[in-house]
């Protein structure tokens, strides 16, 4: 894979980031991944800036079935009647990363990154989020992203920091 399409996209996670962190420190607030279609991927632009266990607890990276269930408490009969890439399965992976880490705020990505794995109903490229913050509130959305696998990942990251930015209010 030609890195350099993602040069642009990857200052851009760079740059979100910096927000993120600077949010999350005004709020003393730490923040948790769940992470499947990612590989942690997440957790690693988050630990890339200095600092960040200020703002950072830590993450999950639950690919498969079982990890999502015995990491953050997915629902099995969740994931028969629903599909790993789901909103439902997004915000279970948020509120479960969010009680087992004490974190303030979760965010939790479900997806099909690709090449193969599409289906007509979930093709490559959907993934599904959630966000859940203290006090009970989730949150929960699906994008269609363009491009080859590494970029429907990054695209995925700069996603869920921005939906950090959104909800964390």
């Amino acid at each position: 894979m030609d890195s350099e399409p993602l040069a642009p996209l990857g200052s851009q996670v760079a740059s979100t980031v910096e927000r993120v962190a600077d949010a999350l420190r005004e709020k003393s607030w730490m923040l948790c991944t769940a992470e499947s279609c990612t590989g942690g991927w997440l957790a690693k632009v988050c630990t890339d800036l200095p600092g960040s266990s200020d703002w950072f607890h830590g993450g999950f990276v639950s690919y498969s079935y079982p990890a999502k269930e015995q990491q953050l408490g997915v629902i099995h009969e969740d994931l028969v009647a629903h599909g790993a890439v789901s909103e439902e399965i997004a915000s279970q992976m948020a509120l479960g990363a969010r009680r087992a880490s004490g974190a303030n705020i979760a965010v939790a990505m479900t997806g099909i990154a690709g090449p193969g794995g599409g289906l007509p109903s979930k093709p490559v490229g959907l993934v599904c989020f959630g966000w859940s913050v203290s006090g009970g509130r989730i949150v929960t959305a699906s994008e269609q992203f363009p491009g080859d696998r590494a970029e429907v990942r990054l695209r995925t990251v700069l996603r869920a920091l921005e939906g950090i930015l959104e909800v964390r209010d």
